[in-house]
């Protein structure tokens, strides 16, 4: 079982999202993202002690994410390293569906655990980290560590799979599974999940989550886009639909969710609250451009 109401007794949550920062480069210009930071800002909007954690390269978009993360209020640690920082080529669809390019061998891919990253992970409460940063296997190990140095009594370990083109393998995620307490997942995400664990394809979430369950991973969190998104949690389980929106951009959209579904739980919100709650978030961010936009105040209004 997994106890989330030992979070809402801490004065300060602190909260890391650790792997990629890079830019979304659009044909109008290119804008800050990356999942792990995506998560870490909308943390910091739900009012968490929130951190970003990465790598950058000497170069012009190194010294800009260093600027932007800054502008929102975002603290990162982003050690310059002798690679140029990561960049993503991404066009949209007429219906805002990303589709991405990404550059190879990249700061993010060369993340190095340094004695600062190892006393932040000993106070860090909540973790999120995905497989893309992990294809590169200083990055990888850098992770493991990580997660590994956070204190096992106030630890809540998110692996948000972001699976990418063939950036990814059965052992990392395995490692990571090893490693976690919650898995969030896509519709194109899930077979390949229940395939790796032996079950069909189309085995569905439900399956997957009792073979998560018996791994000891008592939450999966589930979207299915314009569908539908479920959130199991124990014994809990919460079904809501997407609401119909004219989509602009849904860069970050799953970053946005994951971050404010999880940041309303650790608070206190029973889940079909928090559920409702993050999928209005979500749908928000939607509607505007770039993956890491100010909440309206109608929604801050809401918390």
């Amino acid at each position: 079982m997994l106890d989330l109401s030992k979070f809402s007794k801490l004065k300060h949550v602190k909260c890391v999202g650790i792997g990629e920062v890079l830019f979304d480069v659009y044909p109008e210009g290119a804008k800050l993202g990356g999942a792990p930071a995506n998560f870490a800002f909308h943390c910091r909007q739900l009012g968490l002690d929130s951190l970003a954690i990465s790598a950058v390269g000497h170069d012009e978009l190194g010294e800009r994410a260093r600027q932007e993360l800054a502008a929102k209020y975002l603290p990162a640690l982003l050690p310059e390293v002798p690679y140029i920082t990561g960049a993503v080529n991404v066009t949209l669809s007429s219906t805002g569906v990303p589709a991405y390019v990404f550059l190879e061998n990249t700061a993010y891919d060369n993340i190095p655990f340094t004695p600062l990253m190892e006393e932040i992970a000993k106070k860090a409460n909540i973790a999120c980290f995905g497989t893309l940063a992990q294809r590169g296997a200083v990055t990888h190990e850098t992770i493991l560590k990580f997660l590994d140095a956070m204190q096992p009594s106030q630890r809540l370990r998110i692996f948000d799979i972001n699976l990418r083109r063939s950036y990814y393998s059965k052992e990392i995620i395995d490692d990571c599974l090893n490693r976690c307490e919650i898995l969030k997942c896509n519709e194109d995400e899930l077979p390949v999940l229940c395939q790796f664990a032996g079950l069909s394809p189309d085995a569905g979430a439900s399956r997957y989550f009792e073979y998560l369950q018996n791994k000891g991973i008592s939450c999966l969190i589930f979207t299915e886009g314009a569908r539908q998104s479920t959130v199991y949690l124990n014994d809990q389980f919460s079904c809501i639909p997407t609401p119909k929106i004219n989509a602009i951009d849904t860069v970050g959209a799953g970053d946005s969710f994951t971050a404010s579904l999880v940041s309303l739980l650790v608070k206190g919100w029973d889940l079909a609250r928090a559920h409702k709650l993050a999928v209005e978030i979500s749908a928000f961010v939607c509607t505007q451009q770039g993956a890491m936009p100010e909440l309206s105040e109608e929604l801050f209004g809401k918390l």
